[in-house]
Parts: structure tokens; sequence; C-alpha cells
């Protein structure tokens, strides 16, 4: 009865585990590291997925927005990054918004930067957790105040980047496991970067005609 309870609030796994735990239950659902032989199939889908989608940038990460892979064209993103912010454990959404981060070449920062605290506050509600709190609390610091007029393109929010080449337009699309029964394989998000003109993907296709490791 607890876990149909829990199905029809349409609670997180991980929050489904916590409740049979309150009542008495040993948890149902499985947490298990992502470098287990059993998630293999899942190791390996992710890469066809991260390879599938270049020339354009594509990373996978945990809930908290720890990065877990990524693909080569993730570099158009990280370009001109601090090195310190490239050390693992690398969070995506620091890295975005953070002054040494990818922050300076973003043309619509503000607008940006508010679409992903928004965003991680209405996760952190559906699904609380401490890791993301004390993120919140640091990355609202780097939101700065803006106009509510709005300069989305009317179905999505574009991220507008510098870049050697020209500003690039990208919009981004979020794809989960939707049928997981694990934990850790519910959690993981694969974020992947679309351009939204022709000038944009042309500017991604130039960068990604030359030979670059497949899996930085």
């Amino acid at each position: 009865m607890i876990v149909r309870l829990a199905e029809a609030l349409e609670l997180p796994l991980r929050e489904r585990n916590e409740l049979l735990l309150a009542a008495g239950y040993a948890p149902a659902y499985p947490e298990t590291p992502l470098d287990d032989a059993a998630l293999a199939p899942v190791r390996t889908a992710l890469t066809h997925i991260l390879d599938g989608h270049q020339p354009y940038p594509a990373v996978v990460v945990d809930r908290a927005g720890e990065l877990i892979a990524a693909n080569a064209a993730f570099d158009v993103i990280t370009d001109g990054v601090a090195a310190e912010l490239l050390e693992p454990p690398v969070n995506v959404y620091r890295l975005a918004l953070h002054p040494r981060g990818v922050a300076p070449r973003i043309v619509n920062h503000a607008e940006w930067a508010e679409h992903i605290v928004r965003r991680l506050e209405a996760d952190n509600r559906r699904s609380p957790d401490a890791r993301l709190d004390d993120l919140l609390a640091e990355l609202r610091g780097y939101v700065p105040d803006r106009s509510r007029e709005s300069e989305q393109l009317g179905f999505a929010v574009p991220v507008r980047l510098r870049s050697a080449d020209g500003v690039l337009e990208l919009v981004t699309t979020i794809t989960t496991f939707a049928t997981a029964v694990d934990v850790t394989l519910a959690e993981l998000k694969l974020e992947a970067f679309l351009p939204t003109n022709e000038a944009t993907a042309r500017i991604l296709s130039r960068e990604r005609s030359h030979d670059a490791p497949e899996h930085p």
C-alpha cells in the first residue's frame, strides 16, 4: 500500500525508499553505483546518445548537477573557464554561473542565470536535497537583477554564448529514464544543447570538423 501511495503521489524513488523506511520496511528500490557491471548497458546507451548528438554539446549530470559524462563538443561551452572549476567533481550549474566560469561569455546572463536557479528551486521543492540547498544558496549570489521584460524566443529560454566565431544561440532539452526502478538511474539527466538558427549550426559543425577525442 505504501508503494502504491508513493506511485500515486509520483514521489521520486529516493523519497519512496525513505517513506518505506519510515514505515518500518526495507527500501524497495536499489541505488546501484554507475560504474557497477549491472549498469553497463546504461553507460553504453548514454555514450551512444552523447556521440550521436555531436556536433552539438551534451552532458549527463546527477540530481545535483555533478557532471557524469560529456561529449567532445562540450568544450565549446567550457572554453576559457577557470581550471579549478573543471577539477572533479564538476558541477555544471556552478560552471555556468560562476564569474570565472561560462558566465562572462553569456550575452543574456541575467535571464539564463534566473532560468537555471528557478529550475533548480522547482526540482528541490519536488525532491528536497541538502546538496541542492547549499548549491542554490551559492548560485543565487551569481544571479544579477534584471528587468522582467521577456527575452525568450516564445518556445524556450535560449542561452546566447560568445565564441571566437560569433554568438551561439542554443536551447536545451532534458532526457531522463522514465521507467527507471534504480535510484541512480532515475536521477540521471542528459542535457543536450540545440542550435536555434543556421549560423549557430554552421559554427558548431565547423568546430567539430577536425578530429577530437570523443569522451573528455
